[in-house]
């Protein structure tokens, strides 16, 4: 181990020479000798000792006291006093000045030590105090939540920088502060102030978290949405010195799940107007050609039956009239064009694909994308267009989970085979459809599935029709899986009519 150095400061020479012969005695060098507080500050910051002997009474302007507090601040060097004065007034300055140990004079060598080896282990306690300190600084400032620590009674004794930012409060205002001053939340929909969590902890002396909807109103005024947990902080004694509150902006994940309840109910909408509109169609076709057989027949009355003119005329109009309403009826379920909007297809597929994911893990498949570089733009219905992919989507999911195939992977991908129009596949490793007419599986009503309406391939059909475009199937004869892909004409293209 190596020595201590030791920096004497004694305006007494003789005084000073005989210390420095005791330290070498005793196993410690020497780092110098000054005799006044000046020089005593410049020694220290120069020889850099481990402790200083420090009399009290000096030469110059500057007492002991004074240099001490001066080199404790700047250096943070152990310092015991040596002085043959002990009244109050001079115990008390010398107290205010953090001092590691304070012998009188005269003393013995024993004591010198003692005092000397007392104060190294003080110092060292304290150096290891303040770099866990600062460890735990660090480490609450570098982290992602915000944290706020107080003491028992509830004032903030730290802030780091998350903190700051969210109650847009600086650590030096908010200090001593009762933390309510600082951290104020309200539930979102009471506009109640909600509990403050740091006296709950206080009182129960356990873990509490925050209700959800709870709002953060920062010094701004701008309210974030939060969650937290805060903590009791236990001392030695077993008893509780103050709380940690850690809290985090979930305003971006409160988005995300509002964007994906709102695309679920799109989807469950548009299953179900799909549907309503396939069944439209169909008594549109059926009611149609009895109108029709009815407009010719008053047709004919008025060519040869003149004095039926006036009631084959007004029969004529309600004819023409339940035509007009049917074929509204018949544009309605073909999804009529003039509400389309510019859409990016591949973001329709990477929409539909994190919709299922959840879906995808539990059936133990895997998806694979090769989507065109170039973003395809179509002119199109967002939702409508996502069903269509959700449909083909699941219907591979389901063909792959009934039947015993060792890899369930779904393929996506998109191409342009012309330069006005864009084609996308959907294609899976499951047991195929079979000796099936590609055509029929679009069929309304018809279905592989034992429990299947037949209704899905019909009504992807129809959107992509309504859409400009076009749909078929691959199904091969004697190999696994099936693909289904569409077309559709390209925004700056030629949208079919």
């Amino acid at each position: 181990m190596s020595r201590k150095l030791i920096l004497v400061v004694e305006d007494d020479r003789v005084v000073s020479r005989d210390i420095q012969l005791q330290l070498r005695n005793i196993g410690y060098d020497v780092a110098g000798a000054g005799v006044s507080g000046e020089e005593a500050i410049a020694m220290a910051a120069s020889q850099k000792p481990d402790l200083v002997l420090m009399d009290i009474r000096l030469e110059g302007d500057m007492d002991g006291i004074q240099a001490a507090t001066t080199i404790r601040e700047r250096m943070r060097v152990p310092i015991v006093y040596l002085t043959a004065y002990a009244d109050d007034e001079t115990v008390r300055r010398a107290g205010e000045s953090e001092p590691f140990g304070y012998l009188l004079k005269p003393f013995e060598e024993t004591q010198l030590r003692a005092a000397i080896e007392m104060a190294l282990y003080k110092h060292a306690a304290e150096k290891r105090l303040h770099e866990s300190e600062r460890r735990y600084a660090t480490t609450l400032s570098s982290i992602g939540d915000a944290v706020i620590a107080t003491d028992s009674a509830g004032l903030i004794t730290f802030m780091n920088p998350v903190a700051e930012g969210l109650t847009k409060w600086k650590m030096a205002e908010a200090l001593g502060q009762p933390v309510v001053n600082i951290f104020r939340i309200i539930n979102e929909d009471s506009r109640q102030t909600v509990e403050d969590p740091v006296a709950k902890v206080l009182r129960l002396g356990t873990i509490v978290g925050l209700a959800n909807h709870t709002l953060l109103i920062a010094k701004d005024g701008t309210e974030i949405h939060i969650d937290d947990s805060g903590a009791p902080i236990i001392d030695d004694h077993g008893e509780i010195s103050g709380a940690v509150l850690v809290f985090r902006d979930i305003g971006h994940r409160k988005q995300m799940d509002d964007a994906l309840r709102q695309a679920q109910a799109d989807l469950a909408l548009v299953g179900r107007l799909t549907r309503l509109g396939e069944l439209a169609a169909s008594i549109a076709h059926e009611v149609n050609q009895p109108l029709t057989a009815i407009v010719s027949n008053a047709e004919t009355c008025l060519r040869y039956l003149e004095q039926a003119k006036a009631a084959a005329e007004r029969m004529s109009q309600n004819s023409h009239r339940a035509g007009e309403v049917v074929r509204s009826i018949r544009s309605l379920a073909g999804n009529a064009p003039d509400k389309f909007t510019e859409i990016n297809l591949n973001d329709v597929v990477m929409e539909v694909v994190g919709l299922l994911r959840g879906e995808i893990k539990r059936h133990g498949a895997s998806v694979e994308t090769s989507l065109t570089p170039v973003p395809p733009l179509v002119q199109g219905d967002r939702v409508q267009l996502q069903q269509v992919v959700l449909n083909l989507v699941m219907n591979a999911l389901e063909a792959m989970s009934a039947a015993a195939v060792s890899t369930r992977t779904i393929s996506i991908g998109s191409h342009r085979p012309e330069e006005s129009e864009i084609e996308l596949f959907v294609s899976d490793t499951g047991p195929g459809l079979g000796p099936v007419d590609g055509e029929r599986v679009f069929d309304a009503m018809f279905t592989t599935k034992r429990e299947g309406m037949g209704l899905g391939l019909s009504i992807c059909r129809s959107i992509i029709e309504a859409h400009g475009g076009t749909i078929k199937a691959d199904i091969p004869q004697f190999e696994p899986g099936a693909t289904f892909r569409f077309s559709l004409p390209l925004a700056n293209g030629n949208l079919a009519k």
